[in-house]
């Protein structure tokens, strides 16, 4: 299929808002959509039907990220803290620093679950492929993730993980 520039210009907005959670700073999150734009556009051939494009953006956008973590060994290092910005006041700046951080501290595989199903509103089925593991891993990690999360906003978050040892 072809390329066509107003297809891939009406998710532009959705992908931003998914690079700026995954790497927390502004410019970070246009250097990535720049760079998913252009090996999108490069791989006009591959492109997928309409209903397609989304997921298929999102992975190329996935895929680009844990490749640009991995090449900086700073994966556990990514700051959303950035997510609250200056004209925030009182209580909502407040909750959105708390939010940042249980997202920052959520293992990297459960953030972008819960990103991409949350934020991005991708199906679990969207989820999995963008992520490239099976629907069921993705709710399994969704759950864990939403627990995590939901335990940490409410002041109970574990310093330990929940593991133990079964005989």
């Amino acid at each position: 299929m072809s390329p066509d520039r107003s297809e891939l210009l009406v998710h532009l907005p959705g992908l931003r808002r998914y690079a700026r959670l995954l790497t927390g700073a502004a410019f970070l999150a246009d250097d990535l959509v720049q760079d998913t734009v252009e090996r999108a556009w490069r791989s006009g051939h591959l492109w997928p039907e309409a209903a397609r494009l989304r997921p298929w953006l999102l992975s190329i956008m996935h895929n680009l990220f844990v490749s640009q973590v991995r090449a900086r060994r700073e994966y556990a290092d990514v700051d959303l803290e950035q997510l609250a910005g200056p004209s925030d006041e009182g209580s909502r700046a407040q909750i959105r620093l708390d939010l940042a951080g249980a997202l920052r501290r959520l293992a990297p595989a459960h953030r972008e679950v819960l990103l991409l199903v949350c934020v991005q509103e991708c199906s679990y089925e969207e989820a999995a492929h963008v992520l490239g593991v099976p629907m069921g891993t993705v709710m399994s990690r969704l759950s864990r993730a939403r627990a995590q999360v939901r335990a940490d906003m409410e002041g109970r978050a574990e310093s330990k993980p929940a593991l133990r040892r079964v005989k």
